[in-house]
């Protein structure tokens, strides 16, 4: 029975490596936090990177730049005049402690599972691009940039039809 209960202690163990392992943000899950981040990060003195009152004021500045994405992720965190709320300390105490943005943007997330639904745009060469490789989230942006819909369309095969539609009157090549 001993060797039992130790046999299932080692098996816990394991499966929480696991799904530690599995559960851990990934770059492409959270694109914004994790660049915006790094970017700060990278921006930020010696004599600031230890007080998390310093990093605040700093990452204050750094928005007041910023754009688009980078825009929402500020007024997400607080950084802007216009946020409504601000979980700024859920950033600077962590930097302060040099914890790697990965662990910063899990952090973020718990708070705010808005901050990792935001992604940048990705531009797509429509001349080159397989559809079929697309996720069906692209695959509507495409659509919605040309200001089109896809009325029924329920498979990706349905929204890779109707783009192949469009393509010849949005999609022009150089002669």
């Amino acid at each position: 029975m001993n060797s039992l209960s130790a046999m299932f202690v080692q098996l816990v163990l394991v499966a929480s490596v696991l799904m530690g392992a599995i559960s851990a943000l990934k770059p492409e899950d959270c694109e914004v936090c994790f660049k915006v981040v790094e970017k700060f990060s990278n921006t930020l003195a010696d004599d600031v990177r230890k007080d998390p009152t310093k990093i605040e004021a700093e990452f204050r500045k750094f928005c007041k730049g910023s754009k688009s994405k980078e825009n929402r992720f500020c007024y997400y965190l607080g950084g802007l005049e216009e946020s409504a709320t601000g979980i700024l300390g859920e950033l600077s105490k962590p930097l302060s402690w040099s914890m790697p943005a990965e662990k910063i943007c899990e952090k973020l997330k718990k708070k705010d599972n808005q901050i990792c639904d935001l992604r940048y745009d990705k531009t797509i060469d429509l001349k080159t691009v397989d559809l079929k490789k697309l996720k069906v989230r692209d695959l509507k942006k495409i659509l919605n940039d040309w200001d089109e819909t896809c009325d029924g369309c329920l498979e990706k095969s349905d929204f890779i039809k109707r783009i192949e539609e469009l393509k010849p009157q949005f999609v022009h090549s150089e002669l």
